[in-house]
């Protein structure tokens, strides 16, 4: 079982990360996947009530990537973390299948109570770099959290979380954004359009973009609407111009 889950978590690298060559560098090279084998081996340990050995294991493979994982969180299948330094992941978090996590992201509590205090990830979902996710809220299936976020609050399906705090992204403007970013090669995958001037200034040609494509389909529309008129008041002025007696044309 730990062998096929490791060679599913080595199939996910080469399916997210363009700078994965082969499987060598993968398993000696990416602290992201040496976290999470460590993670497997000591969140087994934990369910078997071995608690102090599952934390000293825990704390090795903090020493030695970067990423802090309690044993006691529930990870799922084809977990990828993206370089991973500075990662933290709580003792009651959950996360589903396909999940994604950048440099820098924690997932959190805002109460020292005892019981669930830590966010759940649904299947799909991608945390930016730097984000924090707080408390037991849930984070939908394929959402995404944009980089340096604050998420205090569930997230649906589906949608972005952007800011500080976080607010959800919606609206028929962002959908149109992001399909016209597609198809100029152009993606702000995982990065929050509030605190990069950069993002900023691609994110306003966007909309100017969208804004124009929309105009332009409006204007061709009454255009062709002028058409049909001009098409009906020709054909009605020629049939009263015509004489009674004249043979159908």
């Amino acid at each position: 079982m730990l062998f096929e889950r490791l060679r599913e978590d080595i199939a996910s690298v080469f399916e997210r990360d363009p700078a994965a060559r082969n499987t060598l560098e993968v398993l000696t090279c990416y602290p992201g996947v040496h976290a999470l084998l460590l993670h497997r081996l000591s969140h087994a340990l934990w369910m078997l009530g071995l608690k102090w050995l599952a934390r000293a294991l825990s704390h090795l493979g903090r020493f030695l990537t970067g990423i802090e994982i309690h044993p006691g969180a529930r990870i799922g299948r084809r977990f990828f973390i993206d370089h991973g330094m500075g990662v933290v992941i709580g003792e009651t978090a959950e996360i589903g299948d396909e999940v994604t996590l950048y440099h820098g992201v924690t997932l959190g509590g805002t109460s020292w109570r005892a019981g669930k205090r830590h966010p759940t990830l649904a299947d799909g979902v991608v945390i930016g770099a730097g984000a924090k996710v707080l408390g037991p809220i849930l984070i939908g299936r394929g959402a995404r959290v944009g980089s340096n976020a604050v998420v205090v609050k569930d997230v649906p399906a589906g949608a972005t979380a952007v800011g500080i705090p976080a607010r959800i992204i919606l609206d028929d403007l962002q959908r149109s954004r992001e399909e016209q970013a597609a198809s100029l090669g152009f993606s702000a995958y995982a990065v929050t359009r509030d605190d990069d001037p950069m993002s900023l200034a691609i994110q306003g040609l966007l909309d100017h973009s969208v804004e124009m494509d929309q105009r332009m389909l409006l204007i061709l529309k009454e255009l062709e609407a002028l058409k049909s008129d001009q098409a009906a008041a020709d054909t009605a002025s020629a049939w009263a111009g015509r004489d009674p007696a004249d043979p159908p044309r």
